[in-house]
């Protein structure tokens, strides 16, 4: 992730939150090409971040992943929006929110660690779907029955995928759900989040708290071989494609329809596949191949529920 693309949830409900895309700005193929390009950078990163943790500690590799991100909204963004950055109404929430990006994170690369991209990202891509399961005991809204299908549906994508005999490592199954608890309540606090605080502000905040908790943990884990240019580079690399994913996510909403944008999100499915086959020689079985679609299916049903459930009706 996926923790990547976890990281935009509260970029894409802050769109949802805001009036409909202008006429002047609506492009929605652009805006669907945007998307592609931004789950293509979160599915890269995966990939960088798996190679880099079969070398280096988690910690160590997510410090600098984060530390690289945050200098990059820094530069790229702080002369022109500054105070976009650092302004915000809710400063606690905010900072848990920072937080439980920061710890599902640490979770994923651990799942990451002990199992293939793409079964990884699957189990994680859970997490938009229990969201529809807790919104409406704790943000009160409709779930109805396609809300309820997608989640039992969602379920079973899992089971198919972690099933015994599926060869996966148990342990990393069980950080990946680990890492859907933590980000179903990122979910939620986004939520509760997107129509008080900017999304720039949200964004920076979430890599300010990366790079400050697992910057404070890198001298405990800086020790061993010396990184090569090759890995130096992926290591950098490793900021840029969560900063280009973002840019490239957020401005997305600027030319379409968040309810248009949702079902796109899961191409990142098919990119930590195709990139797991590509790069590790990984390629799920044919029923995890099932599950991992049932997910997808899953998610895309909890989009165009939302999308479908804002358009308004007509009067006769």
């Amino acid at each position: 992730m996926s923790d990547e693309a976890v990281a935009d949830a509260g970029a894409e409900m802050d769109a949802a939150a805001r009036p409909p895309v202008s006429l002047a700005e609506n492009r929605p193929l652009f805006g669907i090409l945007l998307i592609v390009v931004a789950t293509l950078m979160f599915a890269a990163n995966d990939a960088t971040n798996k190679y880099l943790i079969a070398s280096y500690d988690v910690p160590l590799v997510a410090a600098i992943r984060y530390i690289v991100h945050a200098l990059l909204m820094l530069a790229v963004l702080g002369p022109s929006r500054g105070r976009e950055l650092v302004i915000v109404r809710r400063k606690g929430l905010v900072a848990l929110r920072s937080l439980c990006l920061v710890v599902g994170s640490l979770f994923a690369s651990l799942a990451l660690q002990l199992m293939p991209i793409a079964e990884t990202t699957s189990i994680i891509y859970l997490s938009p779907i229990l969201v529809v399961l807790l919104a409406r005991p704790v943000l009160g809204e409709r779930i109805g029955l396609l809300g309820w299908l997608a989640a039992v549906g969602g379920f079973a994508g899992v089971v198919l995928i972690a099933r015994p005999g599926a060869g996966l490592d148990p342990a990393g199954v069980i950080f990946a759900l680990c890492n859907v608890v933590v980000t179903v309540t990122y979910y939620l606090l986004s939520r509760v989040l997107a129509r008080s605080e900017k999304t720039l502000a949200l964004l920076f905040y979430s890599a300010l708290a990366g790079a400050i908790c697992f910057g404070l943990a890198m001298p405990w884990f800086w020790f061993g071989a010396v990184p090569s240019l090759f890995e130096m580079a992926l290591f950098i690399s490793l900021g840029l494609t969560a900063g280009i994913g973002h840019f490239c996510f957020t401005a997305a909403n600027r030319y379409a329809e968040a309810s248009l944008l949702a079902p796109m999100s899961y191409l990142h499915l098919l990119w930590a596949g195709l990139l797991g086959w590509l790069v590790f020689g990984q390629l799920p079985d044919g029923v995890g191949l099932v599950g991992m679609a049932i997910i997808g299916l899953a998610g895309v049903t909890v989009a165009l529920r939302s999308r479908f459930a804002r358009r308004p009706v007509l009067a006769g």
